[in-house]
C-alpha cells in the first residue's frame, strides 16, 4: 500500500495520536502519500451541535499544523489535506463557504446519516424499509454530482436487510453514476478489522461486476491503523474474492 487518503485526528473525539505519530508510522510502512480528512466542521441550524466532527473553530488548528508538517516531511511522504464531510443539501453551501478560505486538497463523501444527522436516521441502524435505501442512494448520488467529491468513503455502510434485488437495483444506480463520473468508491478497511457490517459482499461484488474504480482506505482512528501490514492482507484478498480491481496510484484530488 503506497496512498491512504482516510485518517482522522483527535479532533473528531474518537480517535488518538498526533498527526507526527500518524506520518511516521506511514512512513515506516512505505506510504508515499498520507491525506488527513477529519471529520469535517459543520454549521447547522438552531441549538444542535454535532459531537463527532471538529469544530469551526479548530480548522485553523488542523491546517496549520498539517501545512507545516507538510513542508517538514517534503521529499519524504507527500501530505495532503482533506476533510470527511457528509452531504446535507440544506446545510452545503454554509459549508463550502467555511471551508473556502483553508487549503482544503480534497473532500472525501462520508455519509453517516439520510437527509440530516439531527432529523435523519443513521446509515448504520438496521432496516428492510426499501424507500430508506432508495433515499440514502439518491443522496450519495446527488453528492457526486456536485463534483466536490474526490472518492465515498464505506459507500456501503447503509445497512440493509431487505429484499437482496432491490438492493442491488438500488446499489447498481449508485456504482453505476460514480463510475460515470470517474468517482472511486472505498473498500473501508476500518470496516474489515473491526467486523462492521461492512464491507457488504454483495455490494462489492457488483463493483466488480460493474466494473467502477475502487480504492482502499484505511479510515485511521490510531497511527497503528495506517496501512497495518494484516489489515492490508485481508482487504486485498476481499477485493479478489469480489472481483474488484484496486486503484493503486495516488488519484486525481477534487479541489473543493
Amino acid at each position: 500500500m503506497k496512498v491512504n487518503y482516510h485518517t482522522h485526528t483527535v479532533r473528531c473525539r474518537h480517535a488518538s495520536g498526533s498527526e507526527r505519530e500518524y506520518i511516521e508510522t506511514a512512513l515506516a510502512r512505505g506510504l508515499t502519500t498520507l491525506g488527513f480528512s477529519d471529520h469535517s466542521p459543520y454549521v447547522f441550524e438552531g441549538s444542535y451541535y454535532s459531537g463527532f466532527r471538529m469544530k469551526p473553530e479548530e480548522l485553523d488548528d488542523y491546517c496549520a499544523i498539517l501545512t507545516a508538517l507538510r513542508e517538514e516531511y517534503k521529499g519524504r511522504i507527500d501530505i495532503k489535506i482533506g476533510l470527511e464531510a457528509e452531504y446535507y443539501p440544506r446545510f452545503f453551501d454554509k459549508f463550502l463557504a467555511l471551508i473556502k478560505p483553508y487549503p482544503i486538497d480534497y473532500l472525501i463523501l462520508g455519509q453517516h446519516f439520510s437527509d440530516n444527522e439531527f432529523d435523519g436516521r443513521g446509515a448504520g441502524e438496521a432496516t428492510s424499509d426499501s424507500a430508506r435505501l432508495t433515499n440514502f442512494v439518491s443522496q450519495l448520488i446527488a453528492a457526486i454530482e456536485t463534483g466536490k467529491f474526490t472518492y465515498i468513503a464505506h459507500p456501503d455502510m447503509f445497512n440493509f436487510k431487505g429484499d437482496i434485488n432491490v438492493y442491488k437495483r438500488e446499489i447498481s444506480r449508485l456504482i453505476v453514476r460514480a463510475k460515470g463520473l470517474g468517482v472511486p468508491l472505498e473498500l473501508n478497511m476500518l470496516g474489515i478489522r473491526d467486523h462492521r457490517h461492512y464491507p457488504n459482499v454483495e455490494f462489492w461484488k457488483l463493483v466488480g461486476e460493474l466494473g467502477c474504480e475502487a480504492v482502499i482506505g484505511c479510515d485511521a482512528h490510531e497511527p497503528q491503523s495506517v496501512a497495518e501490514p494484516d489489515n492490508i492482507a485481508e482487504t486485498r484478498d476481499f477485493a479478489a474474492r469480489c472481483g474488484v480491481t484496486l486503484v493503486e496510484t495516488p488519484l486525481v484530488l477534487r479541489k473543493p
